[in-house]
C-alpha cells in the first residue's frame, strides 16, 4: 500500500474510530484516485480530481468520492504531508427520503412467523429488537446476550466506537426471552445461527427479507419514524440512534408534515371553516 494511503488508514483507525467497513470505503476510493492518477498523489492538481469523479455517473458515488478524498488531503495538510489543500464542493443531489413500515405491517409480519422451533423464535424476536430498539445492523450482529439488561441495551459497538443505551419495548425483551430459552449453547452473541454461530449480516438481509420484504436498515428507519409521529424531540431521536449530528436526524421530519396538516385539518376552527370571506 502506498504509504501516505497507510498513514491515513491508520489515522482513520485510531483518530476518529472507523468501522471496518467505513475504513475499506475511504481507503478504497484513495486507491482508485492513486491508481487513475498515474502519479505521486502529493502532485494533483484540481482537474486531476475532477477527471477521476466525472467517470462516476451517480451523484452520490461522486460526493461519496469526494469526501474521501476531500477527508485524505486534508488529513496530508494537517500533518504537513502537503502544504496543498483540496476542497471541492459536492454535487447537489435530491434527498432521498427514508423507506420506513408501519407499525401494522411489521406486527403482521411477525404474527406471520409460527414460533413452532427455536429459528423461528429468533426470527421473531430479531425484527422485534431491531424495531424496538432503532439499531444499525452491524450493531445487531455485535450485541451480546450480556448487553440486555432491565429492559436497556447497550450499545457497545456502536458507528464511530461510539456507546449509547437505549431503552428496548417490553413485547421485544418477551420474544428475546423466549428466543434465548430455547438456546444451548456458550455463544455469548444476541443473536446465532442453526450452527451456533454468530448470525452475520448477510443472514440478517435474508430474515428481514424474507419476513418484511425489506432490508434491516428500514426497520431503524421505522424505528425512527414512529417516534418522529409519536411526537418524540428530535435531540432524543439523534440520541438514540447514535448519530453524531442532528442533519442527519432531520431528514425524518419530512415525515412530520403530512401529520401536522392532517393534525391541523382536524383540530383547528379555521380548517374546518368552509365561509368565505
Amino acid at each position: 500500500m502506498n504509504k501516505l494511503i497507510e498513514a491515513f488508514s491508520e489515522y482513520l483507525i485510531i483518530n476518529k474510530g472507523l468501522s471496518r467497513n467505513s475504513l475499506a470505503a475511504y481507503i478504497n476510493d484513495i486507491e482508485q484516485l492513486d491508481s487513475f492518477l498515474k502519479k505521486v498523489l502529493l502532485e494533483y492538481e484540481s482537474s486531476d480530481i475532477i477527471s477521476f469523479l466525472s467517470q462516476f455517473k451517480n451523484p452520490r458515488t461522486r460526493n461519496r468520492k469526494l469526501a474521501s478524498i476531500n477527508a485524505f488531503y486534508r488529513f496530508l495538510n494537517e500533518l504537513d504531508f502537503s502544504n496543498k489543500s483540496l476542497k471541492l464542493p459536492s454535487a447537489k443531489v435530491p434527498a432521498n427520503l427514508p423507506l420506513y413500515l408501519e407499525y401494522k405491517e411489521i406486527m403482521g409480519a411477525v404474527e406471520s412467523i409460527e414460533p413452532t422451533n427455536w429459528i423461528a423464535k429468533r426470527d421473531r424476536a430479531l425484527i422485534l429488537f431491531l424495531y424496538a430498539s432503532g439499531v444499525r445492523v452491524s450493531e445487531a450482529v455485535n450485541a451480546k446476550r450480556e448487553d440486555l439488561s432491565d429492559g436497556w441495551l447497550r450499545v457497545r459497538y456502536g458507528k464511530g466506537a461510539k456507546e449509547r443505551i437505549v431503552p428496548v419495548a417490553n413485547i421485544a425483551l418477551i420474544a428475546l426471552t423466549l428466543y434465548l430459552k430455547e438456546r444451548n449453547d456458550n455463544n455469548p452473541s444476541l443473536f446465532i445461527n442453526y450452527k451456533g454461530g454468530t448470525l452475520s449480516r448477510i443472514s440478517i438481509f435474508k430474515i428481514t427479507k424474507k419476513h418484511l420484504g425489506v432490508s434491516p436498515h428500514v426497520l431503524r428507519h421505522s424505528y425512527a419514524s414512529s417516534l418522529i409521529l409519536g411526537g418524540a424531540d428530535l435531540r432524543i431521536v439523534q440520541e438514540l440512534l447514535g448519530h453524531s449530528s442532528l442533519i442527519t436526524t432531520q431528514i425524518y421530519t419530512h415525515i412530520q408534515k403530512p401529520h401536522l396538516q392532517e393534525t391541523l385539518n382536524s383540530y383547528h376552527p379555521l380548517a374546518k371553516d368552509t365561509s368565505t370571506i
